[in-house]
């Protein structure tokens, strides 16, 4: 089976879908039209959203694509996007979940006291889908919070409807992965004005505020979600190294947390958890002119440059 990863750019001011084939971008239509020709193009060939939409529907005619296109290439008989083109979110996410304080080592630096795993549950948050933005954008600055922060994460990404899914069973809904940097404004998770001290919408939600992409990436392109390296620099300066070995609660147990509660949907995104690194541990905090590198491996890179908010 073929390793390839799906994104969408921009050309012109128009949304394109691509395809990810030895870390190239090709044309998802123009590849289609060279190896089917042009009737009967499938949905999926202009939209990853929709291709997440109806993972359960399109994946094997995907995986199979993905080997012919990757023979295309072999033989130089596709040409690559232009690397000038923007690159765009891969996907429009449904809904994104957040699992907090979920690396030991950053519930550490945090100052979070937590209880012994058989004694608790994932702590879940949700995060706006408007604050999205893609790998070399800018994330907005608000004049709000003095004490903006980072968190790589992987993102696990939903590709089929999950209602009351067991851990043992939860790869069986999972479409792929993308990475996620969710910025957070440490200041406004923290209200006094309420008897509710705690406020992550606002600390979480600004627009901007979580930079994802730049590819979306098939399950079977990873051979072991828990077993991701993770890391993330500040201006160059590595700050979070982690693996997603390290998660008090793995992927499998956040889904099957989520799926008793709700039902999860093709295109969600689960964040699952950020390891040590983080600005809050060490009083360091984001200003304008930042730039920000996050990875996962095996998934991508995304870059983002801090720009304050001008009034």
């Amino acid at each position: 089976m073929s390793k390839y990863g799906l994104a969408t750019y921009d050309k012109n001011g128009v949304s394109h879908a691509a395809i990810i084939i030895n870390e190239q971008r090709y044309d998802l239509l123009t590849a289609y039209k060279a190896i089917a020709g042009c009737e009967s193009i499938p949905v999926w060939a202009y939209s990853i959203t929709e291709a997440i939409a109806q993972w359960e529907t399109f994946k094997d005619e995907l995986d199979g694509f993905a080997i012919k296109v990757e023979a295309l290439v072999a033989l130089n008989e596709l040409t690559p996007v232009d690397t000038s083109c923007q690159i765009l979110v891969p996907f429009k996410p449904a809904t994104i979940f957040g699992t907090a304080s979920n690396y030991h080592e950053h519930a550490a630096e945090m100052n979070t006291i937590l209880a012994a795993k058989p004694d608790s549950s994932p702590y879940v948050f949700m995060k706006a889908n408007t604050s999205v933005t893609a790998s070399n954008t800018y994330v907005i600055l608000p004049p709000e919070t003095q004490k903006l922060d980072w968190e790589v994460e992987l993102g696990v990404v939903i590709g089929k409807q999950a209602r009351r899914v067991k851990a043992e069973n939860a790869l069986d809904y999972i479409a792929g992965y993308t990475v996620v940097n969710d910025i957070s404004a440490r200041d406004l998770n923290h209200r006094t004005d309420y008897p509710f001290k705690h406020d992550w919408f606002r600390g979480k939600s600004w627009d901007t505020f979580c930079p994802m992409g730049p590819v979306f990436v098939p399950k079977s392109s990873i051979d072991d979600p828990h077993k991701v390296g993770l890391g993330l620099t500040l201006n160059g300066k590595q700050m979070q190294d982690g693996n997603t070995s390290e998660l008090i609660w793995d992927a499998f147990e956040q889904i099957e947390y989520l799926s008793s509660i709700l039902t999860l949907q093709p295109g969600d995104v689960i964040m699952t958890g950020t390891p040590a690194g983080v600005g809050k541990g060490i009083g360091l905090f984001l200003k304008d002119g930042d730039v920000l590198e996050a990875w996962a491996e095996g998934v991508g890179c995304i870059t983002n440059t801090i720009k304050a908010e001008v009034l």
